[in-house]
């Protein structure tokens, strides 16, 4: 009895998809997106040489039957902390920033409307040290986002810290929040505006962009969210949007360090943040890195997320089974 009990909680979905075997090439593992229990697909494989490489199934639309389509923008989510944490570096090495300088000397406003703001520094919030609470995990945040930073900031104003700054370890959107104002009042213009001249226009990567204000939505990926019907692109979460073959190629150059001035930069760049990164939000998952054995960089976006039961879970086996391949086929005859 006790064996059948727990075969009833036994992930089966998870585990059929992972001992499949191994199809013999990345885009008959693709085409099992819809059995995986996405809607849509879009990959792209990055080579030596920036040539890119795509692999679509699925739907870039479902009502209207459009097909999936590797030129597609979509929202990549929290991978968009690379690109602010690169501005971070970027400001900190020509000497407008400082990560020894804390939240109330930038924001003096702050100063006790967020507990320890004179003790969190701007490290700590780049390295999600500082114990302010995630504005994503107030009750029922997902239900009804809120479309501005200030709406999202109220949220966590006046709350405890999780923790004593630099005590701990807490991934919390509202770090970023904060750092992307705190860059906004050191420029004096939009954070997004100092990435586009400093990091995107050098790469010549014309196809990322900072808000779905600044597109044509007909460009833009469907997103659902399981047992829903709405189509959630037009909603505004603050979220950069990027092809695939944009983001490949940011990717690649954060790993191989073009996109550093200097090795001062990339030294800088090293100690606070990581070099790749997913990102979740309804409607919208993305996977994206670099994997130096085979001189690749992986770009997975998938359009269909629950956040109940195993959907990021399958697009994670989804991913690994593609690098699988790739490895796979990338091997001498």
């Amino acid at each position: 009895m006790g064996t059948i009990i727990s075969l009833y909680f036994v992930p089966w979905p998870i585990v059929t998809a992972w001992i499949m075997p191994l199809p013999n090439t990345t885009q008959e593992q693709v085409d099992k997106a819809a059995d995986y229990g996405f809607d849509g697909i879009v990959v792209c494989v990055n080579r030596k040489g920036n040539q890119s490489e795509f692999y679509t199934s699925g739907y870039k639309n479902r009502e209207n039957r459009i097909p999936a389509d590797p030129n597609a923008l979509f929202k990549i989510a929290s991978v968009s902390k690379l690109y602010n944490a690169l501005a971070v570096t970027k400001l900190v090495s020509d000497g407008k920033l400082s990560l020894d300088k804390t939240l109330a000397d930038y924001l003096p406003e702050l100063n006790g409307r967020i507990e320890y703001a004179d003790n969190i520094t701007l490290r700590m919030l780049v390295t999600h040290r500082s114990g302010i609470p995630n504005y994503t995990d107030t009750y029922m945040y997902w239900v009804a986002p809120k479309e501005t930073a200030d709406e999202n900031l109220a949220l966590v104003l006046d709350k405890p810290a999780n923790f004593k700054p630099g005590e701990d370890y807490e991934y919390s959107n509202t770090n970023y929040l904060l750092l992307g104002r705190i860059m906004n009042r050191v420029l004096g213009y939009a954070t997004f505006q100092y990435i586009q001249e400093e990091i995107l226009n050098p790469l010549n990567l014309k196809h990322t962009f900072g808000s779905i204000q600044d597109v044509n939505i007909d460009d833009v990926m469907s997103g659902y969210y399981v047992g829903y019907d709405t189509d959630l692109k037009t909603n505004n979460i603050g979220s950069i949007l990027a092809t695939a073959e944009d983001l490949s190629k940011f990717i690649r150059a954060l790993n191989d360090g073009s996109v550093f001035r200097d090795k001062k930069e990339q030294e800088i760049y090293s100690s606070i943040y990581k070099y790749e990164h997913t990102g979740l939000i309804p409607g919208y998952q993305t996977i994206a890195k670099y994997h130096k054995d085979i001189d690749a960089v992986v770009i997975q976006f998938t359009n269909t997320v629950n956040f109940d039961g195993y959907n990021w879970n399958m697009s994670e086996i989804m991913y690994n089974r593609i690098v699988k391949i790739l490895k796979k086929n990338d091997q001498p005859q």
